[in-house]
Protein backbone atom coordinates (compact mmCIF):
# COMPACT_ATOMS: atom_id res chain seq x y z
CA UNK A 1 0.00 0.00 0.00
CA UNK A 2 1.15 3.49 -0.62
CA UNK A 3 1.47 5.61 2.47
CA UNK A 4 0.64 8.78 0.60
CA UNK A 5 -0.90 8.77 -2.91
CA UNK A 6 0.79 12.03 -3.79
CA UNK A 7 3.63 12.66 -1.35
CA UNK A 8 5.36 16.02 -1.45
CA UNK A 9 8.62 16.39 -3.24
CA UNK A 10 11.27 17.61 -0.85
CA UNK A 11 13.17 20.07 -2.96
CA UNK A 12 13.33 20.48 -6.68
CA UNK A 13 16.37 20.82 -8.90
CA UNK A 14 15.02 24.17 -9.96
CA UNK A 15 14.79 25.46 -6.43
CA UNK A 16 16.12 28.93 -5.82
CA UNK A 17 18.35 27.57 -3.07
CA UNK A 18 20.89 26.71 -5.76
CA UNK A 19 22.92 23.62 -6.62
CA UNK A 20 24.57 23.10 -3.22
CA UNK A 21 21.23 23.18 -1.45
CA UNK A 22 19.76 20.78 -4.00
CA UNK A 23 22.60 18.27 -3.79
CA UNK A 24 22.49 18.07 -0.01
CA UNK A 25 18.72 18.17 0.34
CA UNK A 26 16.64 15.07 0.94
CA UNK A 27 16.26 14.66 -2.81
CA UNK A 28 19.56 15.81 -4.24
CA UNK A 29 22.21 13.77 -2.44
CA UNK A 30 21.79 10.50 -4.43
CA UNK A 31 22.78 12.27 -7.67
CA UNK A 32 26.27 12.77 -6.31
CA UNK A 33 26.70 9.06 -7.07
CA UNK A 34 25.83 9.37 -10.78
CA UNK A 35 29.52 9.12 -11.90
CA UNK A 36 29.58 5.59 -10.50
CA UNK A 37 27.18 4.45 -13.24
CA UNK A 38 29.74 4.78 -16.09
CA UNK A 39 32.44 3.55 -13.70
CA UNK A 40 30.45 0.34 -13.13
CA UNK A 41 29.95 -0.10 -16.88
CA UNK A 42 33.67 0.34 -17.58
CA UNK A 43 34.64 -2.07 -14.81
CA UNK A 44 32.17 -4.65 -16.12
CA UNK A 45 33.38 -4.51 -19.73
CA UNK A 46 37.05 -4.50 -18.75
CA UNK A 47 36.47 -7.59 -16.57
CA UNK A 48 37.75 -5.89 -13.43
CA UNK A 49 37.62 -7.57 -10.03
CA UNK A 50 34.13 -8.68 -9.02
CA UNK A 51 34.35 -6.79 -5.73
CA UNK A 52 34.89 -3.43 -7.46
CA UNK A 53 32.17 -4.18 -10.00
CA UNK A 54 29.75 -5.06 -7.20
CA UNK A 55 30.52 -1.93 -5.16
CA UNK A 56 30.29 0.44 -8.15
CA UNK A 57 27.06 -1.06 -9.48
CA UNK A 58 25.48 -1.20 -6.00
CA UNK A 59 26.13 2.51 -5.46
CA UNK A 60 25.12 3.22 -9.08
CA UNK A 61 21.65 1.84 -8.39
CA UNK A 62 20.99 4.57 -5.80
CA UNK A 63 20.79 7.65 -8.11
CA UNK A 64 18.73 5.73 -10.68
CA UNK A 65 16.31 4.66 -7.94
CA UNK A 66 16.13 8.27 -6.70
CA UNK A 67 15.30 9.50 -10.20
CA UNK A 68 12.60 6.85 -10.55
CA UNK A 69 11.10 7.91 -7.22
CA UNK A 70 11.11 11.61 -8.15
CA UNK A 71 9.51 10.99 -11.54
CA UNK A 72 6.83 8.82 -9.93
CA UNK A 73 6.04 11.47 -7.31
CA UNK A 74 5.72 14.14 -10.01
CA UNK A 75 3.30 11.97 -12.00
CA UNK A 76 1.37 11.12 -8.86
CA UNK A 77 0.96 14.79 -7.94
CA UNK A 78 -0.53 15.52 -11.37
CA UNK A 79 -2.68 12.42 -11.75
CA UNK A 80 -4.82 12.64 -8.63
CA UNK A 81 -5.18 10.17 -5.76
CA UNK A 82 -6.32 7.14 -7.74
CA UNK A 83 -3.79 7.01 -10.58
CA UNK A 84 -1.16 8.64 -8.41
CA UNK A 85 -1.54 5.96 -5.78
CA UNK A 86 -1.30 3.25 -8.41
CA UNK A 87 1.90 4.77 -9.79
CA UNK A 88 3.45 4.98 -6.35
CA UNK A 89 2.62 1.36 -5.56
CA UNK A 90 3.92 0.19 -8.93
CA UNK A 91 7.21 2.08 -8.92
CA UNK A 92 7.87 2.59 -5.20
CA UNK A 93 9.74 -0.70 -4.91
CA UNK A 94 10.76 -0.98 -8.57
CA UNK A 95 14.54 -1.11 -7.95
CA UNK A 96 14.22 -4.11 -5.60
CA UNK A 97 11.85 -5.81 -8.06
CA UNK A 98 14.19 -5.26 -11.01
CA UNK A 99 17.23 -6.50 -9.07
CA UNK A 100 15.27 -9.57 -7.95
CA UNK A 101 14.09 -10.36 -11.49
CA UNK A 102 17.70 -10.45 -12.71
CA UNK A 103 18.60 -12.64 -9.73
CA UNK A 104 15.75 -14.99 -10.67
CA UNK A 105 17.15 -15.25 -14.17
CA UNK A 106 20.51 -16.19 -12.68
CA UNK A 107 18.91 -18.88 -10.54
CA UNK A 108 19.77 -17.13 -7.26
CA UNK A 109 16.46 -17.92 -5.58
CA UNK A 110 17.73 -17.80 -2.01
CA UNK A 111 19.36 -14.41 -2.69
CA UNK A 112 16.00 -13.17 -4.00
CA UNK A 113 14.15 -14.36 -0.88
CA UNK A 114 16.87 -12.95 1.36
CA UNK A 115 16.52 -9.54 -0.33
CA UNK A 116 12.73 -9.63 0.21
CA UNK A 117 13.17 -10.34 3.91
CA UNK A 118 15.97 -7.77 4.10
CA UNK A 119 13.72 -5.10 2.59
CA UNK A 120 11.01 -5.77 5.16
CA UNK A 121 13.52 -5.76 8.03
CA UNK A 122 15.25 -2.66 6.68
CA UNK A 123 12.02 -0.68 6.43
CA UNK A 124 10.66 -1.66 9.84
CA UNK A 125 13.87 -1.57 11.88
CA UNK A 126 16.51 0.47 10.03
CA UNK A 127 14.36 3.13 8.36
CA UNK A 128 11.79 3.58 11.09
CA UNK A 129 14.50 3.45 13.74
CA UNK A 130 16.70 6.03 12.01
CA UNK A 131 13.66 8.26 11.42
CA UNK A 132 12.61 8.15 15.08
CA UNK A 133 16.16 8.75 16.27
CA UNK A 134 16.80 11.68 13.91
CA UNK A 135 13.36 13.22 14.32
CA UNK A 136 13.27 12.90 18.09
CA UNK A 137 16.86 14.00 18.77
CA UNK A 138 15.81 17.58 19.55
CA UNK A 139 12.21 16.91 20.59
CA UNK A 140 10.56 15.35 23.61
CA UNK A 141 8.34 13.19 21.39
CA UNK A 142 6.71 13.14 17.95
CA UNK A 143 3.07 12.35 17.28
CA UNK A 144 1.50 10.52 14.32
CA UNK A 145 -1.89 9.18 13.21
CA UNK A 146 -2.01 5.66 14.72
CA UNK A 147 -5.02 4.42 12.74
CA UNK A 148 -3.31 4.61 9.35
CA UNK A 149 -0.03 3.14 10.60
CA UNK A 150 -1.81 0.37 12.54
CA UNK A 151 -3.88 -0.59 9.50
CA UNK A 152 -0.75 -1.07 7.43
CA UNK A 153 1.05 -2.91 10.25
CA UNK A 154 -1.90 -5.29 10.65
CA UNK A 155 -1.95 -5.95 6.91
CA UNK A 156 1.79 -6.65 7.07
CA UNK A 157 1.26 -9.08 9.95
CA UNK A 158 -1.43 -10.97 8.03
CA UNK A 159 0.83 -11.06 4.95
CA UNK A 160 3.65 -12.46 7.07
CA UNK A 161 1.43 -15.31 8.24
CA UNK A 162 0.72 -16.16 4.60
CA UNK A 163 4.40 -15.91 3.66
CA UNK A 164 5.59 -18.36 6.31
CA UNK A 165 2.90 -21.02 5.81
CA UNK A 166 4.67 -22.68 2.83
CA UNK A 167 7.79 -22.94 5.00
CA UNK A 168 5.79 -24.58 7.80
CA UNK A 169 4.27 -26.96 5.25
CA UNK A 170 7.74 -27.90 3.99
CA UNK A 171 9.00 -28.27 7.56
CA UNK A 172 6.20 -30.70 8.49
CA UNK A 173 5.56 -32.48 5.19
CA UNK A 174 8.91 -32.22 3.44
CA UNK A 175 12.63 -32.62 4.14
CA UNK A 176 12.91 -29.34 6.04
CA UNK A 177 13.77 -25.69 5.51
CA UNK A 178 16.48 -24.53 3.11
CA UNK A 179 19.94 -23.59 4.33
CA UNK A 180 21.13 -19.95 4.19
CA UNK A 181 24.10 -21.31 2.22
CA UNK A 182 21.88 -22.49 -0.64
CA UNK A 183 21.52 -20.40 -3.79
CA UNK A 184 18.59 -22.30 -5.30
CA UNK A 185 16.46 -25.24 -4.19
CA UNK A 186 14.06 -27.22 -6.38
CA UNK A 187 10.80 -28.00 -4.55
CA UNK A 188 8.10 -30.57 -5.36
CA UNK A 189 4.92 -29.62 -7.18
CA UNK A 190 2.73 -29.45 -4.07
CA UNK A 191 4.97 -26.79 -2.45
CA UNK A 192 5.03 -24.81 -5.72
CA UNK A 193 1.25 -25.03 -6.02
CA UNK A 194 0.86 -23.82 -2.44
CA UNK A 195 3.24 -20.92 -3.17
CA UNK A 196 1.22 -19.92 -6.23
CA UNK A 197 -2.02 -20.01 -4.26
CA UNK A 198 -0.51 -17.88 -1.48
CA UNK A 199 0.84 -15.43 -4.08
CA UNK A 200 -2.59 -14.98 -5.64
CA UNK A 201 -4.23 -14.42 -2.24
CA UNK A 202 -1.57 -11.83 -1.32
CA UNK A 203 -2.14 -9.96 -4.59
CA UNK A 204 -5.89 -9.89 -3.94
CA UNK A 205 -5.22 -8.57 -0.43
CA UNK A 206 -2.92 -5.98 -1.96
CA UNK A 207 -5.70 -4.81 -4.29
CA UNK A 208 -8.09 -4.58 -1.34
CA UNK A 209 -5.47 -2.57 0.55
CA UNK A 210 -5.27 -0.10 -2.32
CA UNK A 211 -9.05 0.29 -2.24
CA UNK A 212 -8.89 0.93 1.50
CA UNK A 213 -6.03 3.46 1.45
CA UNK A 214 -6.92 5.27 -1.78
CA UNK A 215 -10.71 5.19 -1.80
CA UNK A 216 -12.75 4.25 1.26
CA UNK A 217 -10.32 5.56 3.93
CA UNK A 218 -8.08 7.87 1.94
CA UNK A 219 -8.34 10.60 4.60
CA UNK A 220 -6.26 8.48 7.00
CA UNK A 221 -3.36 8.25 4.58
CA UNK A 222 -3.21 11.88 3.47
CA UNK A 223 -2.22 14.07 6.40
CA UNK A 224 -1.98 17.79 5.76
CA UNK A 225 1.45 19.12 4.76
CA UNK A 226 3.00 22.52 4.98
CA UNK A 227 3.32 24.51 1.81
CA UNK A 228 7.11 24.68 2.10
CA UNK A 229 7.29 21.00 1.09
CA UNK A 230 6.45 21.90 -2.49
CA UNK A 231 9.62 23.71 -3.45
CA UNK A 232 10.63 24.35 -7.04
CA UNK A 233 8.80 24.07 -10.34
CA UNK A 234 6.83 20.85 -10.90
CA UNK A 235 7.79 18.60 -13.79
CA UNK A 236 5.59 18.28 -16.84
CA UNK A 237 3.99 14.92 -17.58
CA UNK A 238 6.25 14.49 -20.64
CA UNK A 239 9.37 15.14 -18.60
CA UNK A 240 8.22 12.83 -15.81
CA UNK A 241 7.51 9.96 -18.22
CA UNK A 242 10.84 10.51 -19.98
CA UNK A 243 12.77 10.51 -16.70
CA UNK A 244 10.87 7.43 -15.55
CA UNK A 245 11.80 5.58 -18.73
CA UNK A 246 15.47 6.60 -18.44
CA UNK A 247 15.55 5.57 -14.79
CA UNK A 248 13.94 2.21 -15.58
CA UNK A 249 16.54 1.41 -18.22
CA UNK A 250 19.39 2.55 -15.96
CA UNK A 251 18.12 0.56 -12.96
CA UNK A 252 17.81 -2.53 -15.14
CA UNK A 253 21.32 -2.14 -16.53
CA UNK A 254 22.88 -1.56 -13.11
CA UNK A 255 20.89 -4.45 -11.65
CA UNK A 256 22.15 -6.85 -14.30
CA UNK A 257 25.76 -5.90 -13.52
CA UNK A 258 25.10 -6.08 -9.76
CA UNK A 259 23.52 -9.54 -9.87
CA UNK A 260 26.24 -10.88 -12.16
CA UNK A 261 28.90 -10.00 -9.59
CA UNK A 262 27.12 -11.09 -6.39
CA UNK A 263 28.43 -14.64 -6.10
CA UNK A 264 32.07 -13.94 -6.95
CA UNK A 265 32.17 -10.66 -5.01
CA UNK A 266 30.68 -12.21 -1.87
CA UNK A 267 33.34 -14.93 -1.94
CA UNK A 268 36.09 -12.37 -2.51
CA UNK A 269 34.92 -10.11 0.32
CA UNK A 270 34.30 -13.04 2.63
CA UNK A 271 30.55 -12.52 2.93
CA UNK A 272 27.92 -15.15 2.23
CA UNK A 273 25.46 -14.55 -0.64
CA UNK A 274 22.77 -14.74 2.07
CA UNK A 275 24.23 -11.77 3.96
CA UNK A 276 24.69 -9.83 0.72
CA UNK A 277 21.04 -10.41 -0.19
CA UNK A 278 19.46 -9.76 3.20
CA UNK A 279 21.55 -6.71 4.13
CA UNK A 280 23.52 -5.17 1.22
CA UNK A 281 21.10 -5.60 -1.70
CA UNK A 282 18.11 -4.68 0.48
CA UNK A 283 19.72 -1.44 1.68
CA UNK A 284 20.90 -0.46 -1.82
CA UNK A 285 17.49 -1.03 -3.38
CA UNK A 286 15.79 1.20 -0.78
CA UNK A 287 18.53 3.78 -0.14
CA UNK A 288 16.85 6.83 -1.68
CA UNK A 289 13.46 6.02 -0.13
CA UNK A 290 15.15 5.49 3.24
CA UNK A 291 16.76 8.90 3.12
CA UNK A 292 13.45 10.62 2.33
CA UNK A 293 11.83 8.94 5.34
CA UNK A 294 14.55 10.29 7.66
CA UNK A 295 14.32 13.70 5.97
CA UNK A 296 10.60 13.98 6.79
CA UNK A 297 11.18 12.87 10.38
CA UNK A 298 13.75 15.62 10.92
CA UNK A 299 11.11 18.08 9.67
CA UNK A 300 8.74 16.76 12.37
CA UNK A 301 6.60 14.79 9.88
CA UNK A 302 6.98 11.44 11.60
CA UNK A 303 3.55 10.33 10.35
CA UNK A 304 4.90 10.36 6.79
CA UNK A 305 8.08 8.58 7.84
CA UNK A 306 6.25 5.75 9.59
CA UNK A 307 3.75 5.34 6.77
CA UNK A 308 6.62 5.20 4.26
CA UNK A 309 8.48 2.58 6.30
CA UNK A 310 5.56 0.31 7.19
CA UNK A 311 3.79 0.87 3.86
CA UNK A 312 6.90 -0.04 1.88
CA UNK A 313 7.37 -3.22 3.92
CA UNK A 314 3.75 -4.13 3.23
CA UNK A 315 4.29 -3.55 -0.49
CA UNK A 316 7.20 -6.00 -0.47
CA UNK A 317 5.16 -8.71 1.25
CA UNK A 318 1.90 -8.20 -0.64
CA UNK A 319 3.07 -7.25 -4.12
CA UNK A 320 6.77 -7.79 -4.85
CA UNK A 321 7.05 -11.28 -3.32
CA UNK A 322 3.95 -12.70 -5.10
CA UNK A 323 4.97 -11.14 -8.42
CA UNK A 324 8.40 -12.74 -8.14
CA UNK A 325 6.88 -16.17 -7.39
CA UNK A 326 4.63 -15.97 -10.45
CA UNK A 327 7.44 -14.53 -12.61
CA UNK A 328 9.75 -17.41 -11.67
CA UNK A 329 7.62 -19.74 -13.80
CA UNK A 330 8.75 -17.73 -16.82
CA UNK A 331 12.21 -16.57 -15.69
CA UNK A 332 15.13 -18.66 -14.53
CA UNK A 333 15.99 -22.37 -14.49
CA UNK A 334 12.97 -23.45 -12.38
CA UNK A 335 10.14 -21.89 -10.30
CA UNK A 336 10.77 -20.29 -6.92
CA UNK A 337 8.80 -21.47 -3.90
CA UNK A 338 7.87 -19.17 -1.00
CA UNK A 339 9.89 -21.23 1.47
CA UNK A 340 12.14 -19.12 3.69
CA UNK A 341 14.92 -20.43 5.92
CA UNK A 342 14.72 -20.43 9.72
CA UNK A 343 16.74 -17.23 10.18
CA UNK A 344 14.47 -15.33 7.78
CA UNK A 345 11.26 -16.59 9.38
CA UNK A 346 12.37 -15.71 12.90
CA UNK A 347 13.66 -12.27 11.94
CA UNK A 348 10.68 -11.17 9.88
CA UNK A 349 8.11 -12.38 12.42
CA UNK A 350 9.81 -10.57 15.29
CA UNK A 351 10.20 -7.38 13.23
CA UNK A 352 6.52 -7.37 12.24
CA UNK A 353 5.47 -7.84 15.87
CA UNK A 354 7.62 -4.82 16.78
CA UNK A 355 5.94 -2.77 14.03
CA UNK A 356 2.53 -3.82 15.31
CA UNK A 357 3.40 -2.63 18.82
CA UNK A 358 4.93 0.72 17.81
CA UNK A 359 2.21 1.79 15.38
CA UNK A 360 -0.53 1.48 18.02
CA UNK A 361 0.88 4.14 20.32
CA UNK A 362 0.61 7.32 18.26
CA UNK A 363 3.89 8.86 19.48
CA UNK A 364 7.62 8.11 19.36
CA UNK A 365 10.86 9.15 21.05
CA UNK A 366 14.50 9.05 19.98
CA UNK A 367 15.16 6.18 22.43
CA UNK A 368 12.62 3.95 20.67
CA UNK A 369 14.42 4.66 17.42
CA UNK A 370 17.73 3.67 18.98
CA UNK A 371 16.21 0.41 20.19
CA UNK A 372 14.97 -0.43 16.69
CA UNK A 373 18.44 0.21 15.28
CA UNK A 374 19.92 -2.02 17.99
CA UNK A 375 17.58 -4.86 16.99
CA UNK A 376 18.58 -4.41 13.34
CA UNK A 377 22.27 -4.49 14.32
CA UNK A 378 21.75 -7.73 16.26
CA UNK A 379 20.03 -9.34 13.26
CA UNK A 380 22.73 -8.12 10.86
CA UNK A 381 25.45 -9.46 13.14
CA UNK A 382 23.70 -12.82 13.33
CA UNK A 383 23.36 -12.96 9.53
CA UNK A 384 27.05 -12.09 9.20
CA UNK A 385 28.08 -15.21 11.11
CA UNK A 386 25.73 -17.51 9.18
Amino acid sequence: MSADPHPPTVESSTSTSGLPGFLFSGEGWPYLLVPLIPVAVVLEFTHAGATWVFLASALGVIPTAALMGRATEELAARSGPGIGGFLNVTFGNAPELIIALFALGAGLHEVVKASLVGSILGNILLVMGASMLAGGAKRDRQNFEPRAASAQALLLLLATVALIMPAIFELVQGPGLPSPRDQAVAYPSDVLSLSVGVAIILLLSYAAGLLFSLKTHAHLFNPAHDEDDHGGEPWTVKRSVTMLAIAGVAVGFMSEILVGSITEASESIGLSPFFVGVIVVAIVGNAAEHWVSVYFAVRNKIDLSINIAVGSAAQIALFVAPVLVLSSFLIGPFPMALVFNGFEIGAIFLAVLIAQEITQRGDTTWFEGLQLLAVYAVLALTFFFV
